[in-house]
This record gives C-alpha cells, structure tokens and sequence, in this order.
C-alpha cells in the first residue's frame, strides 16, 4: 500500500507543484485548499481517476477542519503518513502600510494555520509510531526576503521556530519535523505579484546564481524529507535560495 500525504494550499502554485512530486513519487496525495473547487480540478489533473490524488475543502484557520481532513483521509487510504503544511498569504505591503487587519490575517494564516496542522497531526503521528511533518517556511522569514511584505516575513520566521519546538517534541515517537525555506521560485504568483522590472532586477542582482528555484526541485526537498531515509533530520530547516542567503 502506497503511503499518504496531505497538502495544504494545494489547489495551484508551489503547494500543487509538491502535490505532482509526491504523486510521481508513488503516494496517494490528498490535496486540500480553502477553495474546494480550485482543489477539485487540481486533484483531477494529476490523476483524473481519482484514485491516488483527490482534492478535499480546509481552511487553516480552523483547527476542526484539520481533525476532518484527517479523518478523510483515514477513511479513505487507511493511514496518513506525511503532513506538509504549506498553505499561506504573500502580500507585499510596504511595511509602513500593514494595517493590523491584514498583519493578524496573514499571522493566522500563516502561523496559526501551521501551528494547528501539527497539533493534529503530530498526535496522530505519534499515536503510530511513524511520521512526516514538513512545514514551508521561506527566505524571508531568515534575512527579510527580497520582495515580501514584513508582516509575511515575521510569520515565517515563527514556522521555523515553531518546526523546531515540534521536532524537540516528538523525536522519541518516530516523527520527524522539517522546515524548507525557498527563496524566489519560479511559480506564476511570483510573476504575478512582483512587476517584471523589480523581478529581473532581483534575478540579475542579489541571487548569485542569477535564477529563481524551480518548483519541482522544492518538490524534491520535500518528498525527501518524507522518506524513511530521512528518519534522523528533524527540526532543520533546508534552503534553497541561489545564495542570497548562507549560512
């Protein structure tokens, strides 16, 4: 039997992009988003069968949804092995124009969320001896980031610590808790958000390498991190920026 993961934030962008690379890799994949039908379409187009990967509605923001998900997922395959935690707001606000508004959404979409995804899951988790949380953490949350907004900077800088506090937690009872930080990858939320003059200006100035990541290589990150191999790395947390951060 094929092993399990969830995906928050699944329904496109970098969350579907690691959906793709646990498929590839052979697990059963639950793609979950706050938009059900953006999910749907997005669970069909890696499998249109249905068979290993179908879309499921959660919002982060409730930490009932999670303890649903989960037992969807259970319901369905059996078991859930892997947790990746990945859904998030990206605003690039100036930092002089946050209201607290828009600062709580994105640290309760962002932080909360992530901090309620391993609550559940890592009590399950543990309850069976084996587990895989990966949290997305980010370039901005280390050095500010080069085109992100404070506010979602800050949060993802508390999922690195929040992997680690976890990781401290329940490394006797067979999970492991990891943390990727990307820097720019090349997704179309990216583009979108980020004009193309400011865009190629960060490419051919502060990355050395003179490119943005690409999503399938996050993907990789990821899905390694899942692996039983992977079973003494916990609470670290890899990155993946073309050297505009090292450490």
């Amino acid at each position: 039997m094929s092993k399990v993961v969830l995906i928050t934030g699944a329904g496109q962008g970098l969350g579907f992009a690691i959906a793709q690379g646990f498929y590839d890799a052979g697990y059963s994949v639950v793609l979950t988003d706050v938009d059900e039908n953006l999910v749907a379409e997005a669970a069909k187009s890696i499998d249109d069968s249905r068979s290993r990967a179908i879309g499921f509605k959660l919002d982060v923001l409730k930490k009932d949804d999670f303890q649903q998900s989960l037992d969807f997922v259970i319901d369905r395959f059996g078991r859930c092995d892997v947790l990746v935690n990945n859904a998030a707001m990206t605003p690039t606000t100036p930092v002089l124009d946050i209201t607290s508004e828009e600062f709580d959404a994105v640290m309760s979409v962002n932080l909360r969320g992530t901090l309620f995804g391993c609550q559940v899951f890592a009590k399950y988790f543990s309850e069976n001896g084996f587990g895989r949380i990966i949290n997305m953490a980010s370039l901005a949350g280390q050095m500010g980031g080069t085109a992100s907004g404070a506010h979602y900077a800050a949060s993802k800088a508390g999922i690195m610590t929040l992997t680690k506090v976890f990781a401290r937690q329940f490394a006797d009872h067979g999970v492991t808790v990891n943390a990727v930080a990307p820097g720019p990858v090349d997704v179309p939320s990216v583009r979108d958000k980020v004009p193309a003059e400011k865009l190629e200006h960060i490419i051919n100035t502060m990355i050395p390498v003179k490119a943005m990541s690409s999503p399938g290589l996050i993907a990789s990150m990821v899905v390694m991190l899942a692996s039983e191999q992977s079973s003494t790395v916990t609470g670290a947390c890899w990155d993946a920026n073309g050297g505009i951060y090292m450490r």
